[in-house]
């Protein structure tokens, strides 16, 4: 081997050789701050849980995976007993910016709810419950929306973790078997102004993916009050147009609504979302 090619050999062994610590380094951050996420969250639920009565349907912290469809046999039971203790939570673990809890009976989702302020726009995104950077993030609200009188439309956003942890196990709802086997959500609001505690339940009633490019797709999130009848029909129709299949839940004007969003691999900044109905 000549000198010129033995130096491009050597060349591209180097490179590659630092692509690969690269990604290395990469999957083992990834993995170590998701693990650094999920134990912290396990020890706010404890910290919740430790508050107050369990509630009647306790969520599980094992779940099925992106791939996997195994489902909760039975729809679970339409509330939750209203036994948690937020402010004792709170004064255990204070953070102005905490907002509320959501479950998601037999999955990974239970997890604290955050939201910011305006000008402070998704904080949370890349940042844990007590503000450090994380990977993973935090469950929070979009901060134009009104959680507590609240909004229209609240749209909450998480992140699609490899793990299976944070917004990751809603892709399972593309599939209606699982939206059958279990469509309800449940949504507890906390104002740390106020100490006020509500109990929330939303049914699902359309699964649908799009776009986020400016243009593109349907801005679902910017929708948080109706100025009119009208306003509130076109979305929730836009919605179900938008579904993969049919609920045959249809919101009406006046109902409050909840949308989790996270991120979809098969559409160019493709965004998931889980649009659900308050029913109690």
């Amino acid at each position: 081997m000549d000198q010129k090619k033995k130096g491009i050999y050597i060349t591209i062994v180097i490179v590659l050789a630092v692509a690969l610590l690269g990604s290395a380094i990469y999957l083992f951050q990834y993995f170590m701050s998701s693990k650094e996420n999920a134990d912290l969250n396990e020890q706010l639920r404890e910290d919740l849980i430790s508050t107050g009565p369990a509630t009647t349907a306790e969520a599980t912290t094992e779940a099925p995976t992106e791939e996997e469809t195994t489902e909760p046999t039975t729809e679970p039971q339409a509330t939750y007993a209203e036994g948690r203790d937020y402010k004792a939570f709170y004064e255990k673990n204070p953070n102005e910016d905490f907002v509320g809890w959501l479950r998601i009976d037999g999955t990974k989702i239970d997890y604290p709810v955050m939201q910011s302020s305006v000008d402070n726009a998704n904080y949370y995104l890349y940042r844990d419950y007590n503000k450090k950077n994380s990977t993973p993030g935090t469950i929070y609200a979009r901060e134009q929306c009104d959680v507590f009188t609240p909004s229209d439309n609240v749209t909450l956003y998480g992140h699609t973790m490899k793990d299976g942890s944070m917004f990751a196990y809603l892709h399972n709802y593309t599939a209606k078997a699982t939206w059958d086997r279990n469509s309800l959500i449940f949504f507890d609001t906390f104002n740390p102004k106020t100490g006020d505690v509500e109990y929330h339940t939303y049914k699902i009633f359309a699964v649908f993916k799009t776009s986020a490019n400016i243009g593109e797709g349907f801005s679902y999130h910017k929708f948080e009050n109706a100025a009119t009848k009208q306003d509130f029909d076109d979305f929730v129709s836009t919605c179900k147009s938008l579904a993969f299949y049919d609920t045959g839940v249809t919101p009406q004007y006046g109902d409050k609504l909840l949308c989790l969003s996270t991120c979809e691999y098969t559409l160019n900044n493709g965004r998931l979302v889980v649009a659900a109905v308050r029913i109690s």
